[in-house]
């Protein structure tokens, strides 16, 4: 390197890759169907539950109304995740999506808590309900909240939000199965300790499903190395490429539920490399690693001068 700065116009090492799981405009949709609903139903269950005198129903409305007010912030932050960027935030509001994810995680251990407070309670004084009436709402939540589940389970391995806005709906199936059984039981038996009994068992199965959303939402909050992404592989392969003598400064972390970024220094003794060289490996972390967004900074392995390359320019800088 030359002991001034230099530019290179030719370099690119900065690689914003535009990968995006699923469809926004179905997910939309998805969303709108979803909320209108699970809305409906609401006010039906609370219609229902006070006329059957049924605390199973009126509690069960509570916690749609969450997972309600869940599904509109999931479907905010995924409206929000594609503002396209300006001066001040430079990669959009893409991170929105995560704070959603971690919101939506502490709402269902919240509705977790209450519904499992309310079972105890129920336990000194089990209540005396229309079992008929409650088989028949809580039949048409389980047709609903299982409908809303399935429109949502094809991308909830790829956004937290879907999957955040999968496990509300398929616990809302859950806990309105639950419902039902314990009104057959109680129809049949007149054990109304079943009630509470179930309620807290879903509960606890809530609470399985909902701790894997938790701590992976909690760790894209701290910029930890996505699941998906496994961070040893990608140092391999970046130590394994063509030129590539040593790297440091490797970070890897989640702009998204849906996107990731990578930032690195490699030290190449023979300098830059060449587009061809940064086309391969941001084409490869993408690809191989669902990186979607790579920074790449080159080094000859000194300590005065270092190749930075970043938006279509190698630079060197001075330390």
């Amino acid at each position: 390197m030359a002991d001034k700065p230099t530019q290179d116009h030719s370099g690119h090492a900065h690689c914003h890759g535009h990968h995006h799981h699923g469809d926004p405009k179905n997910d939309g949709r998805t969303f709108i169907v979803a909320i209108a609903l699970n809305s409906a139903f609401i006010g039906v269950e609370l219609t229902y539950g006070f006329i059957a005198q049924s605390t199973a129903l009126i509690a069960d409305a509570g916690h749609n109304l969450s997972d309600v007010l869940g599904l509109l912030l999931a479907w905010g932050a995924a409206l929000l995740s594609r503002r396209p960027p300006d001066a001040r935030y430079t990669y959009g509001l893409r991170s929105t999506s995560i704070l959603a994810a971690l919101a939506n995680a502490m709402l269902l251990m919240a509705v977790c808590g209450a519904i499992g407070w309310e079972a105890m309670q129920r336990f000194s004084q089990p209540p005396i309900v229309a079992e008929s009436t409650v088989i028949l709402v809580a039949g048409i939540g389980i047709l609903i909240n299982g409908l809303s589940a399935w429109m949502f389970a094809r991308g909830r391995k790829d956004d937290l939000n879907i999957r955040a806005a999968y496990l509300h709906m398929a616990a809302d199936a859950a806990v309105s199965l639950g419902v039902v059984v314990v009104a057959v039981a109680m129809m049949f038996t007149g054990w109304y300790w079943l009630d509470p009994l179930t309620s807290l068992a879903i509960v606890a199965v809530i609470v399985v499903g909902t701790w894997g959303l938790l701590r992976d939402s909690v760790q894209l909050a701290l910029s930890a190395v996505p699941t998906n992404i496994d961070g040893s592989a990608v140092e391999a392969y970046l130590r394994q490429c063509s030129g590539v003598t040593d790297l440091h400064d490797l970070h890897i972390w989640g702009m998204s539920t849906t996107e990731s970024a990578l930032t690195v220094h490699l030290v190449m003794p023979s300098g830059y490399p060449g587009d061809a060289f940064m086309d391969s490996v941001t084409h490869a972390l993408k690809e191989r690693f669902s990186v979607q967004h790579s920074t790449l900074q080159v080094e000859q392995g000194t300590t005065d001068h270092v190749c930075v390359l970043h938006s279509g320019a190698a630079v060197a800088h001075a330390h």
